[in-house]
């Protein structure tokens, strides 16, 4: 069958009718090809009458009609607002009844991120840890995410050039979004060594909820320590793009917490991570409640 005819969709009664250009033939799947547009749809019946040239649409589900670039036009019985991210198309965000909130006040305290950052052996995962275990005596429930923990699996296909390491900073801040919305203290414990990326994360959440902490180690004593051999590797030319001899690590400029190396109350990682949960305590994130 062709040329210009009418078609109806809906659940049970029909919605007005659309004006559309059929195809000489209808398809067995689940979608129908119309001059430059495409209907989508989950169960379909198709009456046609070729005196008439009409298509009656009979569906059991909602219907979208959708222009050639992707974009919802129109729908069947529930017209829904339909967006585009990124490389994602006809996407709806889904809300549930159990809110940020609700989940809040049954951990007994508020989700969030604390970004550690600094270079390259400055002390970052091991105050993670202490923090970690300080919160877990209070009853509070955290997540540490390590650099390097995460590039066993999620972040495995990314290298060390510029682009891997901004999009394995994006996958740690949205990973660490999710955790905030769920109410746990997320601990994010990497190197993130340009700005505009680590202040894209602090964009992804909510305002306050976004808690950088800068471990302020000077160079020379980060490789004196090199707990992992890399900076005599660096040096040696046998790593390239390394944080601090051949790439540059930008300096926060409004970090919410600075850990000063060789400060009275930053001498070990224990009191470093006693002043980021004192932090938490006096903006409202958890409350003291020491457990046996």
């Amino acid at each position: 069958m062709s040329g210009t005819g009418t078609a109806s969709a809906g659940a049970g009664n029909f919605c007005p009718l659309l004006r559309l250009k059929t195809t000489s033939r209808i398809p067995k799947l689940g979608f129908l090809k119309l001059n430059h547009s495409l209907i989508t749809f989950r169960s379909l019946q198709i009456k046609a009458s070729d005196s008439s040239n009409h298509l009656r649409l009979n569906v059991a589900h909602d219907v979208t009609l959708s222009n050639a670039n992707g974009h919802a036009t129109g729908s069947g019985t529930n017209l829904k607002q339909l967006s585009t991210i990124g490389n994602s198309t006809n996407i709806q965000w889904h809300n549930c009844s159990v809110l940020k909130d609700d989940r809040h006040r049954l951990l007994d305290q508020k989700g969030c991120v604390i970004w550690i950052t600094g270079l390259s052996g400055s002390g970052k995962s091991t105050v993670a840890c202490a923090l970690s275990r300080i919160l877990h005596q209070w009853g509070k429930l955290t997540y540490v995410l390590d650099g390097d923990n995460l590039r066993h699996g999620l972040n495995k296909d990314l290298g060390f050039k510029a682009q891997d390491r901004a999009e394995n900073i994006r996958r740690f801040g949205e990973v660490g979004k999710l955790f905030a919305d769920a109410g746990v203290i997320c601990i994010a414990s990497l190197i993130s060594p340009y700005r505009r990326d680590r202040d894209a994360c602090r964009a992804m959440l909510a305002n306050g909820d976004f808690i950088e902490v800068f471990m302020d180690v000077p160079l020379h004593v980060c490789e004196a320590r090199d707990p992992k051999g890399l900076y005599k590797l660096a040096r040696a030319g046998k790593i390239k793009g390394f944080t601090g001899i051949d790439d540059p690590y930008e300096t926060p400029i409004h970090s919410e917490i600075v850990l000063k190396h060789g400060e009275p109350c930053a001498s070990s990682p224990v009191e470093m991570a006693e002043k980021i949960a004192v932090y938490l305590e006096n903006n409202g994130y958890c409350s003291v409640e020491v457990i046996n």
